[in-house]
């Protein structure tokens, strides 16, 4: 149990150091992603920058429908499956996460520069509360402690009804 505790601090530590020299050589979304683009041998284009710039501007979750929407108001060539096709390389090089929450719907999120949270989901509004609890994490590390688990990470969704659907 010690073992895995120390262990666990010494990820978070790394963790939080190498976020501090990340941010001292100002790295950002755009760096990663032409840095990912140039080892995958494609090109960064003003489309690709557009629809990043426009994946930063939302706050929390982003469905495909609401970007899109927003994408469209600036520039109505970029299409749908533009749109895909660079949400896809920006999962692939880790700078936005996907999930599929509720009724199956993706939603993207930002994943550089983001503290790890878990996620409340409402099943009837799709609505999607982000939160962290540190005994959540303490009894992580205490389950898998306990079952001789190596832990990598982890995604806890819970599932159920939001205060304002629960007052209908």
């Amino acid at each position: 149990m010690v073992v895995l505790f120390f262990f666990l601090l010494y990820l978070s530590i790394y963790k939080l150091i190498l976020i501090i020299l990340l941010n001292i050589i100002m790295l950002d979304e755009f760096d990663l992603f032409k840095d990912f683009l140039r080892q995958q041998k494609l090109r960064w284009t003003p489309q690709r920058k557009m629809i990043l710039q426009s994946f930063l501007s939302f706050d929390g979750h982003v469905d495909i429908e609401s970007l899109h929407k927003r994408i469209r108001e600036q520039d109505p060539s970029i299409g749908i499956a533009t749109l895909y096709r660079t949400l896809k390389l920006l999962v692939d090089c880790d700078v936005v996460e996907a999930h599929s929450f509720h009724d199956g719907k993706k939603s993207y999120e930002r994943k550089f520069h983001v503290r790890h949270h878990d996620h409340l989901i409402c099943t009837r509004c799709g609505k999607t509360i982000e939160f962290e609890h540190p005994l959540i994490e303490k009894y992580q590390v205490e389950i898998c402690e306990e079952y001789g688990f190596t832990l990598k990470s982890h995604k806890m969704e819970l599932m159920g009804t939001c205060e304002d659907c629960g007052k209908k």
